[in-house]
């Protein structure tokens, strides 16, 4: 495997260890960066998907371990978030043993600066969690700790932390001089015995053992590292092993020629209907508000009766569909059951009781095929916890959806460190599915961007997918073919707003049965001898741009979506290119102002193609406008440009 790799001691590992009563216990170490605590999610998330797709639930079977720095875990907001998911139906792992290594070095940073608490385990106050505070010098009272502790766990099924009082010998790291900023700490330490020393002493003391057998021990201790020492040296290459073999045994890893093959996605007409049926009838048990029972009838008669199927009804016939062929799905974050929008409604109550009905429970062969929970309010956390459970889960589609796609500026550290990066340093692949809903709507700065920007600038190697779907049907073959492929790549999807109810977004019951997923969308099939201008675009602009040409009855300008930015799609490009080979003009148009959206991206690749022009806002340190007024000027400035 070509991968970079990583630091050894950011690497993970798996090993399977026999017990002295003869059980064998499977231990596996996750890779962590050096963004700490920022794996804390993940274990939570690899638990709970192991505890989904092996145990049956059982929490007995498995035991997450989160080893914290004393600083780490009093300063970094994440460790809050986590131990706020410990109880929650969609997040729970049945419990954590938290072991604080309270050596007061973070870095060079005296403990007294690095905390207002007394204690770095008061966080676990939050959930009432137990704290141990243990002598680390104290070896017996340290192994009474953690049997507890593991009792506690298990008796009990929650949280439990151990605060290890304890020192570096040699400061942050061995290269450190920690004189420079602890003296006096650092002088006690030089004139303290070790954990080894101060054991072997009491054990003499009380004539359990004698002076020879400490020094056989010592002896053969040193004998073992020494033996590691030289196999370690004999490697000529060293392999970095995924830990999740097992997990991924019947999948490839992807190649650059495995994205061009075709995959089916398509669905019978005859099986689009019958799951329709299934997800747009309410159960007559159930009382439901008439607003509920006008949108399901509406969803039934998008299909029946208009053929006409809007972004909520394809999403949900996606997932219905993958679960009908045997497919798991799994969507989480803030009101996803309804949808941000109100556009999902995979989750409906009824008035009186407040009963859940999941609508694709009746094409479900168990309680965990379709799962979807509304989070709390946490980006990091959830998003490091649903990239965890994907980990483990890959014949599962697995999202996590932002309320807006801004959202995951909170969540920025998992997906620079893990979602686009963990397989070439680690060798740990994941499908996880990102919902970033994006679009200039007149909504203010916060509520327009995605920054579609910062994901594209992330995307070499074929590290991960980015999309901006214009269509129903798109959505809903990406999605299909995302999991019927061989591999898995982690996907980004840059969702609609205002598109979700767009008079025009719709698509025909043909268009998902006789159709794949259009990587370049070219609506122009008629003459094209009096087009002199290509714009290239991506995402719902094409619906503004669209209106405009129609009403100007413009023949010159063809508009061309990419719905698929990354991988790029170089060759379906270069056949545009080729079939509008007289056009004198080139234009690339975004909504985001120059120094955001896709337009750095396509200079760099497109630009390689053709000489293309950019239409856009201007250059802005905000992604848009507060006010409705200017939004509108501004996005009718980018359409006369165009229309010019």
């Amino acid at each position: 495997d070509h991968i970079s790799g990583d630091v050894k001691y950011h690497l993970g590992y798996t090993s399977t260890q026999e017990c002295s009563n003869g059980n064998k216990v499977k231990l596996t170490l996750t890779p962590n960066p050096s963004h700490l605590e920022a794996v804390n999610p993940v274990v939570e998330g690899i638990t709970r998907a192991k505890l989904d797709n092996n145990y049956n639930g059982n929490e007995d079977k498995i035991l997450p371990i989160l080893l914290h720095g004393d600083a780490a875990l009093a300063g970094q907001g994440v460790v809050y978030e986590v131990i706020q998911m410990a109880h929650l139906d969609g997040y729970r792992s049945g419990g954590t043993i938290h072991i604080a290594i309270n050596n007061q070095v973070g870095f060079t940073t005296n403990y007294l600066d690095g905390r207002s608490s007394t204690y770095c385990t008061d966080i676990a106050k939050t959930v009432l969690s137990p704290v141990l505070h243990v002598n680390g010098d104290d070896v017996e009272a340290l192994i009474h700790s953690l049997i507890f502790a593991i009792r506690y766990r298990q008796k009990f099924g929650k949280d439990i932390f151990i605060d290890l009082l304890c020192y570096r010998k040699y400061g942050h790291n061995e290269g450190d001089e920690p004189r420079f900023t602890q003296p006096k700490l650092y002088r006690a330490i030089e004139q303290h015995l070790n954990p080894f020393q101060i054991y072997s002493q009491k054990l003499l003391g009380e004539n359990v053992i004698g002076i020879e057998e400490i020094n056989s021990i010592q002896r053969l201790f040193k004998s073992k590292l020494e033996a590691k020492l030289q196999d370690a040296k004999n490697i000529g290459k060293l392999e970095v092993k995924s830990i999740l073999e097992k997990d991924w045994s019947k999948f490839t890893k992807a190649k650059a020629l495995d994205f061009l093959s075709l995959i089916e996605t398509k669905v019978s007409i005859k099986n689009l209907k019958k799951v329709a049926e299934n997800i747009t009838t309410l159960p007559s048990s159930h009382h439901f508000h008439r607003k509920t029972i006008r949108l399901f009838k509406d969803r039934k008669d998008m299909v029946f009766k208009h053929n006409k199927i809007d972004w909520g009804m394809a999403e949900c016939l996606a997932y219905a569909t993958l679960i009908n062929e045997g497919y798991g799905v799994r969507i989480s974050g803030q009101d996803v059951e309804r949808g941000t929008f109100s556009h999902r409604h995979a989750i409906v109550k009824s008035v009186n009781s407040e009963t859940p009905i999941n609508i694709f429970e009746n094409i479900c062969s168990n309680a965990d095929q379709f799962q979807i929970y509304n989070s709390f309010l946490s980006e990091y956390a959830v998003l490091g916890f649903d990239y965890g459970y994907s980990l483990v889960s890959p014949k599962k589609l697995t999202i996590w959806e932002a309320q807006f796609g801004d959202f995951s500026n909170g969540a920025q550290i998992i997906i620079d460190q893990y979602i686009s990066s963990a397989e070439e340093k680690w060798n740990i692949q994941s499908g996880l599915v990102l919902f970033l809903p994006h679009g200039y709507e007149g909504q203010g700065a916060e509520h327009s961007s995605a920054r579609l920007e910062r994901y594209l600038q992330l995307c070499a190697q074929y590290n991960i997918q980015v999309f901006n779907c214009t269509t129903p049907a798109n959505l809903f073959h990406m999605l299909r073919r995302h999991m019927k492929r061989s591999f898995r790549k982690p996907l980004v999807l840059f969702s609609p707003k205002s598109l979700l109810r767009h008079p025009k977004c719709l698509s025909t019951l043909e268009d998902f049965s006789n159709s794949s997923f259009c990587e370049v969308i070219d609506t122009l099939n008629g003459d094209i001898s009096s087009v002199n201008k290509v714009v290239f675009l991506t995402g719902k602009i094409y619906y503004d741009l669209e209106k405009k040409k129609e009403d100007l009855k413009n023949k010159d300008i063809v508009l061309i979506r990419l719905e698929q930015l990354y991988p790029f799609p170089k060759r379906k490009i270069q056949a545009i290119i080729k079939k509008y080979n007289k056009a004198k003009e080139y234009i690339w148009v975004q909504e985001e102002p120059e120094n955001m959206g896709a337009w750095s991206f396509v200079l760099q690749n497109l630009g390689k193609l053709i000489p293309i022009k950019l239409v856009s806002r201007r250059l802005s340190a905000a992604p848009a406008s507060g006010s409705s007024k200017k939004f509108i000027k501004r996005q009718e400035l980018i359409l006369n440009k165009i229309f010019n």
